[in-house]
């Protein structure tokens, strides 16, 4: 049917306007239109059926028997199950009467799509116009002390309407990021003077999330600790970006003790939190604090994380506190603290290292033999060779073989006897003959 055709070529239409634009009005139109596609689909199927009603009057009528004395749906006639409507026009009006309907709404849908996406055409001009007079604006206000409160005045009037004001804040913040010092100040008693605080503070305050994330970066650039409270509270948020924007402004909000926020943290912090972070510690200049006090947390995460930053601003006299952390009951902090003290030279820990190794499981005793790798002592080629007689998997008996090689003349001269012993052939013969292989390590 040409209607049919009609219909499936507006739907495929509107389908690739909602593809290139669906950001527009978000998954709800499409469903819409899935929808609307099934009651055209199942509209064409009955439209069908149609003909097969009206051949079966033909048949009857052929046979002498007219269809008017059969009043059921469906009757047997030959052997054959054939269907009937004793309203077949009716029907068929209703089946064009729904489709016209289908037709209409998904003009109507195609009709909003292009309003909006004009709408949000023009709020993007305005928007790019606005950035390039702000720009502007701010730039006399803080490096011309002769058009400063012009500048301020121009900016309070345009800075009356919502969209007009986070533009605003977003200029400001995008400036704090690179300026440092009295420029900073200045900016950020510009953000109080036009009362921006107000719209952060209430972003911070929504039950949207998103809204949340917002108010708290732009808190924490401005130094605002209005909120605290509530950014502590979004610690332990079930969503991720949530809770690591929270852990974010609190750390630059915090001018003694920036890690703080560890205490509260029930959540685990995962690696791409951690990074952030240390990132965050790098970028400004952040006072280091003394890492140990977190090691025994009841969030294993966190005491991995406290372990990592040991281990990367070389904090010394962890030891004692590190040499505990043998006892742990977490795989991964068993594993980061036999790292730690290869890191930061704990020799003191190797002695525990070997009565520990074979509790430990693959992971955690690769660990132990790259510590004694870092912090190499002929005392201990005994232990290394008997890890390399006793242990079968090659991964093990290489970093073993590593570790005798790093103790020097010692070690090296034990491997190539052992390289060289004809007694008994044994597999890591080949093993040792890799490693000592200039070529290679």
């Amino acid at each position: 049917m040409k209607l049919t055709y009609t219909y499936k070529g507006l739907l495929a239409a509107i389908v690739l306007l909602v593809s290139g634009g669906g950001h527009l009005q978000g998954r709800a139109i499409q469903d819409s239109l899935l929808v609307v596609k099934d009651t055209l689909e199942a509209v064409q199927d009955s439209v069908q059926a149609v003909p097969d009603t009206l051949q079966a009057d033909s048949i009857l009528a052929e046979a002498g028997r007219p269809a008017e004395n059969y009043d059921g749906v469906f009757f047997i006639y030959g052997g054959r199950l054939l269907d009937r409507f004793q309203k077949s026009h009716l029907f068929i009006t209703i089946l064009y009467a729904v489709i016209l309907y289908s037709i209409l709404t998904l003009i109507i849908l195609l009709i909003m799509i292009l309003l909006q996406r004009s709408k949000l055409s023009r709020e993007q001009k305005l928007k790019d116009c606005l950035l390039e007079q702000y720009q502007l604006l701010l730039m006399d206000y803080l490096f011309d002390g002769t058009k400063r409160e012009e500048s301020f005045q121009r900016l309070e009037r345009l800075a009356r309407s919502r969209i007009n004001r986070q533009i605003l804040i977003d200029q400001m913040i995008d400036l704090s990021v690179n300026l440092k010092g009295e420029i900073r100040e200045e900016i950020q008693t510009l953000y109080l003077r036009l009362d921006l605080k107000r719209d952060s503070l209430l972003k911070a305050y929504s039950r949207k999330w998103h809204n949340n994330v917002k108010g708290f970066r732009e808190l924490a650039f401005m130094n605002i600790r209005e909120a605290n409270d509530r950014i502590i509270s979004s610690l332990n948020s079930g969503n991720e970006i949530l809770r690591m924007e929270a852990q974010i402004a609190l750390v630059r909000l915090s001018d003694q003790d920036p890690y703080r926020f560890l205490d509260l943290l029930e959540k685990p912090l995962s690696l791409w939190e951690q990074v952030t972070l240390h990132e965050l510690q790098i970028q400004h200049n952040l006072k280091v604090p003394a890492f140990k006090k977190w090691f025994f947390s009841e969030n294993d995460s966190v005491a991995i994380f406290a372990l990592e930053m040991v281990s990367w601003y070389r904090q010394k006299g962890t030891g004692k506190e590190i040499l505990k952390l043998f006892e742990h009951g977490n795989e991964q902090v068993r594993g980061t603290s036999y790292k730690v003290c290869g890191d930061i030279g704990v020799k003191m820990a190797l002695p525990a290292m070997i009565r520990k190794f074979n509790e430990e499981t693959f992971n955690n005793k690769l660990e132990i033999l790259r510590a004694f790798a870092k912090l190499p002592n002929e005392k201990y080629l005994k232990f290394l060779k008997s890890v390399l007689d006793r242990e079968e998997d090659v991964q093990l008996q290489i970093e073993a073989t590593k570790a005798m090689e790093n103790t020097g003349e010692p070690g090296i001269s034990l491997l190539i006897r052992l390289m060289k012993s004809k007694s008994e052939y044994k597999n890591y013969q080949i093993i040792i003959r890799h490693v000592l292989d200039g070529r290679i390590y």
